[in-house]
């Protein structure tokens, strides 16, 4: 009893084995990178126990301070960061690289619970609150990291629908969504536009703009049901899937664990996020509930568009899967933000002790 108290049982063995998965997969082909992904999941858990213990509301009052220091560190990267294949993401610190865009995404739920926990949907918060995750978007946007961009639109749509926007608003915002994708086309990067025009037609250039869909596609289709046996995927191993590791991780699991192992990871996931709404459906506090459905749309999005792009059912975007990508930032970021369901977890499960002792 009193190790459930301290721990959440449910989310540490979940987040343990789908952390797991991927620590094998890097292993099988690199055991350095599988020793600094064992060590950011240390990190993260480490942080994920101390979110864990606090009181969710008492983060409240750091939520301002921490939004302003996030969008300075985004809009830093561009002066202090290290560039990357003309990209700039990430601080170097020596022996690794911290990258803030993960950290903006814990930090917009923060931000934007206290916001709606306070607020009405009125069109006037509602525009308050596009102002507010702008700086955050477009800083992010313009490193430039459509994936994450992505991540914190799904972020700033799944709390507003927490917060209980009428469906005539939905509608109109819908109608007004419709009329921008369009026009936001001349703002993508070159790379970007030839991701979305591949995903199409990735047969009409099968060595160029489609080659990372089609390799994808490939890996997924030959694990079959039991898959190649860990080490032994031939696409990943002989450098035909690109960034095998991280954004097309899936799809070596697939090849090398089969199907039985993607349905693993799925059903893990699925047990994941039911969880998490449970949590969202239990609670009485409103902050509470915003952040457990940020964060379940943030992972929700993360997951459904990984997925999806290693299938060949999305266009390639570079997002990463949670809790198994390799990748220290995004990997702590994560833990982040399930410490926050933990946290409200626990403070539900400590008002029930009280109400039952008295």
């Amino acid at each position: 009893m009193k190790i459930q108290k301290l721990i959440n049982l449910p989310i540490s063995l979940v987040s343990f084995l789908l952390v797991s998965i991927g620590i094998l997969v890097i292993y099988s082909s690199s055991k350095e990178l599988a020793v600094q992904q064992i060590i950011f999941t240390i990190i993260g858990m480490v942080f994920f126990f101390f979110i864990s213990q606090f009181e969710l509301q008492s983060l409240k009052h750091l939520v301002k301070p921490l939004y302003i220091l996030i969008v300075i560190t985004l809009a830093a990267v561009f002066i202090l960061g290290i560039e990357t294949r003309g990209v700039f993401r990430w601080f170097s610190l020596g022996i690794f690289n911290i990258q803030p865009s993960e950290f903006a995404k814990p930090i917009l739920i923060l931000f934007l619970s206290k916001f709606w926990s306070e607020n009405n949907p009125s069109w006037r918060n509602i525009f308050k609150s596009i102002l507010w995750s702008a700086p955050v978007f477009l800083l992010i946007f313009k490193q430039p990291d459509l994936g994450s961009a992505l991540t914190i639109i799904a972020i700033w749509l799944g709390l507003l629908f927490a917060a209980h926007i009428s469906i005539k608003k939905t509608l109109i915002l819908v109608l007004i969504t419709i009329f921008i994708i369009p026009t936001s086309w001349s703002f993508l990067h070159s790379y970007q536009k030839e991701r979305i025009v591949s995903f199409w037609a990735p047969e009409s250039d099968p060595l160029g703009k489609g080659y990372n869909l089609i390799q994808s596609t490939i890996a997924v289709g030959s694990g079959q049901l039991l898959g190649r046996g860990l080490g032994r995927g031939t696409q990943s191993r002989l450098q035909f899937l690109p960034e095998f590791r991280t954004d097309f991780i899936f799809a070596s699991i697939a090849e090398e664990m089969g199907f039985l192992g993607s349905l693993l990871i799925l059903s893990l996931y699925l047990f994941l996020l039911s969880y998490c709404l449970r949590e969202a459906q239990k609670t009485n506090n409103s902050f509470n509930l915003l952040v457990i459905f940020g964060v379940v749309s943030m992972l929700l999005f993360q997951i459904v568009v990984n997925i999806g792009m290693n299938i060949g059912l999305l266009p390639i975007t570079g997002i990463t899967l949670p809790l198994i990508s390799y990748g220290g930032s995004s990997l702590i970021s994560t833990f982040l933000s399930l410490g926050m369901v933990a946290s409200s977890a626990k403070g539900r499960a400590d008002s029930d002790s009280i109400v039952v002792d008295l």
